[in-house]
């Protein structure tokens, strides 16, 4: 385990150590949560359009979703209690902050990984048969947030790499139960159905 925690230091360095003043301000942009807000929007549009009323019960579903992504991520954090490069005393002076942001105490897994792809592969299963443009989209904004972690010193790779994997997992899951909500409303005794 000690191996892959050390290759796990020294990537961060690697990629931490790459970074330029340009970079600082769009990472820090990437990485906060409002910068998302107009894609998000444009989420909601595209599930009120292929799902109609069924988009107020989906929202129900999304929320299940951040909220398992962001809890289940925060007990990782709690259980594991692996300290953040930005908070790792045989890193002080090695790890490039930007902003003098580093975050809480503990860092394994990444809630902003987890909450991302999360949200990734859920809207990718929701939308991705009709709006096939928004599956690199949605991509790229998960691997972005992943990656800005990583660039501003508040996160190991492993961290936003299992944050990434627990993401996925809870994203297939909410998607499974909102396939089953969605089968059950279809039935003609269900809301007349479709």
């Amino acid at each position: 385990m000690d191996f892959f925690l050390e290759i796990d230091k020294q990537l961060f360095l690697i990629l931490n150590g790459l970074h330029s003043s340009f970079f600082d301000q769009v990472m820090y942009y990437i990485s906060e949560k409002t910068t998302w807000i107009p894609l998000y929007l444009v989420l909601l549009y595209m599930v009120f359009r292929k799902y109609r009323w069924k988009g107020f019960l989906l929202l129900v579903f999304m929320v299940i979703l951040v909220t398992l992504s962001d809890q289940l991520s925060v007990l990782a954090k709690n259980t594991f209690m692996r300290l953040r490069p930005s908070h790792e005393p045989s890193l002080e002076r090695l790890v490039h902050i930007v902003r003098g942001h580093c975050g809480g105490r503990y860092g394994f897994v990444s809630s902003h990984a987890a909450n991302t792809f999360s949200l990734t592969i859920f809207i990718n299963f929701l939308i991705g048969d009709r709006f096939r443009f928004m599956v690199p989209v949605m991509l790229t904004y998960a691997v972005l947030n992943a990656y800005s972690r990583i660039y501003l010193g508040v996160h190991y790779p492993g961290d936003v790499i299992f944050g990434g994997l627990l993401g996925v997992l809870i994203g297939w899951f909410v998607y499974f139960l909102w396939s089953k909500v969605i089968k059950y409303t279809k039935s003609p005794k269900v809301f007349g159905g479709y």
